[in-house]
């Protein structure tokens, strides 16, 4: 079973917001064994939302709409939709007494016109009860085809979802069951792992597939499943074993890549590790301004294992504060193999970790020269034995440069504390 995901309103397409429904929806929608096959967002106008309802209802059998129905006259999918299943609006009377029950629980007088219009709705609708705002749900049907119209704001929307529309959907539609694992990598490129799972991926079965969802520094891979054969009790169920045996193979074939799960970070895998291991941990950091005391920080709990972290954007306070030789700085720069390791093992000293990481670079868009290029970067991790350090030459924008040596040095600290 398929759909197609509509949102209705201008602030979307001049990009004065984002559209974070769709996402929730296709998520939603996925467990349910419902795929989205289409998303388009239409103006707020007649004209542009019965073209984007008709587009949408005949690439789909399930069409969801959102936004657009607000008591303003620049909201017009209800009356439009009236007009597309050619129904009348008539007054809900339990819609009405709810909005004006809600209105004055909380103090607030709103005009009876207004509540008025919120109340009058399509009658040839089923109006979905919307307990958390005033913008009713309206499910049409035409044709053995479903369109549902929603609020835009997430979360009226995410109740009619989960309250109303999913468990509708479930017992108008029998969908075949869908299966996702996925797996995070960081390390190598998209290019570069699809080549070492050339023969894993030539060998699926058609009814599987495998997804490279490449960021900034790191590659997704998700497996997806859909049960080929006849419905059965058990059907999902065997398809979870499926998936979860492709799983294992895929992580056989690439265990150096793969740092976490599903919605895994790095910052919590390197926090796992550190807090299995009963070890502190801190950082060194120049060009990345304490970026990655930031991703560290984001996990609850880091204080367990996180006790702080030395930002050290000066030649004088790599000296002060980490014990960095006056002469290595001159001798070698601040953008160096012996700078970093330098700042490595003074930071695990000054604030007494187990082990340490360092950064220094030439984050950008200027202070390149000839032999360290922008986007030149040092990074080492120092324990009390032994202390390694990498460069990693990056481009030149400045904001991906800071991103992308965060990913990789937590990556290159994983690496490191599992080498223990």
């Amino acid at each position: 079973m398929t759909a197609h995901l509509l949102t209705v309103g201008d602030e979307i397409l001049i990009g004065q917001i984002v559209d974070t429904n769709s996402s929730w929806m296709s998520r939603q929608l996925n467990l349910q064994g419902i795929r989205v096959t289409g998303k388009s967002s239409v103006a707020d106008t007649r004209e542009a939302i019965i073209k984007g309802v008709e587009q949408a209802m005949a690439s789909a059998p399930i069409v969801l709409i959102t936004g657009g129905l607000g008591p303003t006259k620049d909201d017009v999918t209800k009356t439009t939709l009236c007009d597309l299943f050619e129904s009348p609006l008539v007054l809900h009377q339990e819609v009405y007494d709810r909005i004006e029950g809600y209105f004055r629980k909380i103090g607030r007088g709103v005009p009876l016109d207004s509540i008025r219009h919120q109340a009058m709705l399509p009658e040839k609708a089923l109006i979905l009860a919307n307990k958390v705002g005033t913008a009713s749900g309206m499910w049409f049907e035409r044709d053995g085809k479903v369109v549902v119209s929603m609020p835009g704001v997430p979360f009226e929307m995410e109740y009619l979802m989960t309250n109303e529309v999913l468990p509708r959907l479930k017992e108008r539609f029998v969908s075949r069951p869908i299966v996702h694992r996925t797996l995070q990598t960081a390390g190598e490129g998209e290019s570069n792992i699809a080549r070492r799972l050339e023969a894993f991926e030539d060998a699926l079965p058609e009814h599987i597939k495998l997804a490279y969802l490449p960021t900034l520094g790191q590659v997704r891979l998700r497996l997806t499943g859909v049960w080929p054969g006849e419905l059965i009790p058990e059907a999902e169920a065997l398809l979870q074993q499926e998936l979860d045996a492709k799983k294992a193979e895929l992580l056989a074939v690439i265990p150096d890549l793969v740092f976490g799960e599903e919605e895994d970070t790095l910052q919590e895998t390197v926090g796992k590790l550190l807090r299995q291991q009963g070890k502190q941990f801190g950082t060194a950091e120049s060009c990345t301004g304490g970026y990655v005391a930031h991703l560290i920080t984001l996990v609850p709990g880091s204080s367990d294992y996180f006790p702080g972290s030395i930002v050290s954007y000066s030649y004088e306070m790599k000296t002060r504060l980490l014990g960095v030789k006056p002469e290595t700085l001159e001798t070698f720069g601040a953008v160096s193999e012996e700078t970093v390791r330098e700042m490595a093992e003074g930071a695990r000293k000054t604030l007494g970790v187990d082990v340490s990481l360092a950064i220094s670079g030439i984050a950008g868009p200027g202070g390149g020269t000839p032999d360290k290029p922008v986007g030149t970067v040092w990074m080492a991790v120092s324990d009390a034995q032994r202390t390694e350090a990498v460069k990693i030459i990056f481009g030149r924008d400045r904001a991906k440069n800071i991103q992308l040596t965060g990913v990789y040095a937590l990556n290159m600290v994983r690496r490191f504390l599992l080498e223990d």
